[in-house]
């Protein structure tokens, strides 16, 4: 239901910043967004049709991972902690070694592999779900998971930084993980508070610590090497642990007799299915942004956040990289492209360049995410889902704020 209002609003809203350009004299405004909603259902499609065969192939694995006990497995041992996290999903459920596989995958920056195995995930809950239209507690938690977008490695970001001159690509590295970590804890926290989880449960103080610590290793060791050990470094650990993952999964299916070609193809079916049902989804939300984004209701929404910001006498260093902020619960290629728009304006190694990649590696796209996931299960009302989503986003967006001020002054 939330995502029907905001759905409507992006079209009103662009619609009327649209008639006000025209009545300023901007005659090529409606053909500018007539123009976007084709480019974006374009692009809907496009992205959908590349997501078809890494679907089927990790799919495809996932499910000689369940038909060889892994993801099993992977419950059993997650089971302590995520019993308290996900209290309405039955013990040593397999779910919970899709949900492991999906975090793990988006804290390595492996997106190929995390959209399916986050469907998949998906998929086993509505399993479990009583009501198949509305959202129940335990989707909510996975997707603000997801949404608030904890990374340890954001290799895409430091590659675009290198190519745009930045004389120390991987110097916003430890931001990003220091903005990504606090907006994931900041969802984790939000939506048990909603969910009326009991956040001081020894398991959950555990992992909370753990991750703070795991994070503090993995700072203290990329932020001793120069800027090519830690792209080769990320490089060999990420294609590493995905290969390492597919031949895991074989082997077991092998230990265990099973039909690895049949279990590969039943899954691979899944995955076909699953792209082509997330179409309509996909089409929806990116045309809504790209007509929003063409209408200049975006660009004047940041112009007003510098106005307001100008009027209480403080440092507006930071509002030329809002934008991408903006843009990043939309949006991840629009946020990409505003993030290069940034670097390309101000330059990579400005205050909003550097700014501007800490957005766009500290949370993910929420309504791109929520859309998608949702989609793929049938979920119409996402009760509380968008809310914690958001709030999550903006705990990212203020801590990296902070954090660029700390590392690079204003």
């Amino acid at each position: 239901m939330v995502l029907n209002y905001i759905w409507i609003a992006f079209f009103v809203i662009a619609f009327v910043f649209g008639a006000i350009q025209l009545c300023l004299g901007d005659t090529a405004i409606f053909q500018k967004m007539v123009d976007s909603t084709f480019d974006s259902s374009k692009t809907a499609f496009e992205t959908s049709l590349g997501l078809t065969g890494v679907l089927a192939l990790w799919l495809g694995i996932m499910k000689i991972g369940e038909r060889a006990g892994v993801v099993n497995v992977l419950a059993r041992m997650l089971s302590p902690v995520f019993t308290k996290l996900f209290p309405d999903i039955p013990r040593n459920h397999p779910v919970m070694g899709s949900i492991f596989m999906n975090i793990a995958s988006n804290m390595l920056g492996l997106d190929n592999a995390a959209t399916p195995t986050g469907l998949k995930a998906m998929s086993q809950m509505q399993e479990l779900n009583a009501h198949k239209d509305t959202a129940t507690n335990p989707m909510i938690m996975f997707l603000v998971l997801n949404t608030s977008g904890l990374t340890i490695i954001s290799t895409t970001i430091l590659a675009f930084r290198a190519s745009y001159g930045a004389a120390t690509p991987t110097d916003v590295f430890i931001p990003i993980l220091l903005a990504t970590t606090m907006a994931t804890l900041a969802g984790i926290i939000i939506t048990s508070l909603w969910q009326r989880i009991n956040l001081l449960q020894p398991a959950l103080l555990a992992v909370m610590a753990g991750l703070v610590g795991f994070v503090g290793v993995v700072i203290w060791g990329f932020g001793r090497m120069d800027k090519d050990t830690m792209g080769q470094a990320t490089s060999v650990a990420g294609n590493l642990i995905l290969l390492g993952i597919i031949v895991l999964f074989i082997v077991a299916g092998l230990l265990r007799r099973i039909n690895v070609y049949d279990a590969f193809i039943e899954g691979a079916k899944e995955g076909f299915t699953t792209a082509v049902r997330i179409i309509p989804y996909l089409v929806a939300i990116l045309v809504a942004v790209g007509v929003f984004r063409a209408s200049g209701a975006m660009q004047l929404l940041t112009d007003s956040i510098a106005w307001g910001v100008r009027a209480c006498g403080l440092n507006t260093d930071f509002v030329g990289a809002l934008p991408t902020a903006f843009m990043k619960p939309l949006s991840g290629s629009g946020a990409r492209g505003l993030m290069l728009e940034a670097m390309k304006t101000y330059g990579a190694d400005s205050f909003v360049g550097r700014l501007s990649c800490i957005f766009q590696g500290s949370t993910d796209t929420t309504f791109y995410i929520l859309a998608v996931y949702f989609g793929s299960v049938g979920v119409k009302f996402t009760r509380h889902a968008v809310a914690c989503g958001l709030l999550a986003d903006l705990a990212g967006v203020v801590a990296a704020i902070m954090v660029a001020y700390v590392f690079f002054g204003g």
